[in-house]
């Protein structure tokens, strides 16, 4: 179904940087009055919590994908990593972008947002968010004001966790994971994510800051900490790398290209990767 003009509200201005910096992902915000768009490839992301023919579906894009680029078959709970992996990562953005760049926290529960993956698109439908108190947009309905940054980055927590733990849960059976790994991959999209898009605006260094803050290590239900090191290359020098929580699981299918931040990786062979890559 075509989709409906795009609607203002306190984070368009966050989602069209997200796009001009990254424009394999774009942001369309729904009215009251627009349908969920579904059909042509979108699939409302409550469909994908329900772990039925949706999600089916959505995982066989995976599974056709493997077989094309690698040339054989995946382990089925391997593709539900994938998927779960190439919906989360985006969908994470959604509430850390306008966080980092506006620093206001739209809620988004599974309802109201609908993915289109062959085409990087989102539909969310906006209605509360959280401010600071010095906002201009603190008067704005939906407007909830916290009193200070930590308080935000609470909010920040619990948008993500409100979201992604529905998704989690249609997930997570065809993952073979539950409770601490699931919410160990959740940690490592919300960090990659922002951080990832931080380099594209310039703004990598501050990313790791605020990052640090949002996660510090004991903030459940999220697992582990953003965990950001600096390894020195052998020409002294040293990009920032991160340990992650989770497995992506690439490992499955090209185990010499484990990367240097994975929990598989033994102590004894990070440091010759981290060597590596800094060199590369």
């Amino acid at each position: 179904m075509p989709l409906p003009a795009p609607a203002a509200s306190p984070v368009t201005d966050a989602y069209t940087r997200l796009t001009e910096v990254y424009p394999h992902l774009g942001v369309t915000e729904l009215s009251p009055r627009d349908e969920t768009p579904h059909g042509d490839g979108w699939v409302p992301v409550a469909r994908l919590a329900e772990s039925g023919a949706d999600l089916d579906a959505f995982l066989a894009w995976d599974d056709e994908q493997v077989r094309r680029d690698y040339g054989q078959e995946a382990r089925p709970d391997v593709l539900a990593s994938f998927g779960l992996h190439r919906y989360a990562w985006p969908a994470c953005l959604l509430f850390t972008v306008p966080w980092f760049l506006a620093r206001r926290v739209p809620r988004f529960p599974v309802e109201h947002v609908a993915f289109q993956r062959t085409e990087g698109r989102l539909a969310v439908r906006v209605g509360a968010f959280a401010c600071l108190p010095d906002d201009p947009a603190a008067g704005l309905p939906g407007a909830r004001v916290v009193p200070d940054e930590e308080a935000l980055r609470t909010e920040v927590r619990a948008a993500v966790a409100e979201h992604v733990e529905p998704v989690l849960g249609g997930f997570g059976p065809r993952m073979r994971r539950r409770g601490r790994a699931l919410w160990g991959m959740a940690t490592d999209e919300v960090v990659e994510g922002i951080w990832y898009i931080a380099q594209l605006l310039g703004e990598e260094q501050r990313a790791r800051r605020e990052l640090e803050l949002l996660l510090p290590g004991a903030t459940k239900p999220y697992v582990g900490s953003a965990a950001f090191r600096e390894p020195t290359g052998p020409d002294g020098a040293s990009p920032p790398t991160r340990d992650r929580v989770s497995c992506c699981m690439f490992y499955t299918l090209r185990p010499e290209d484990t990367c240097a931040g994975c929990p598989r990786v033994c102590a004894t062979e990070r440091k010759p990767k981290l060597t590596a890559s800094v060199a590369g």
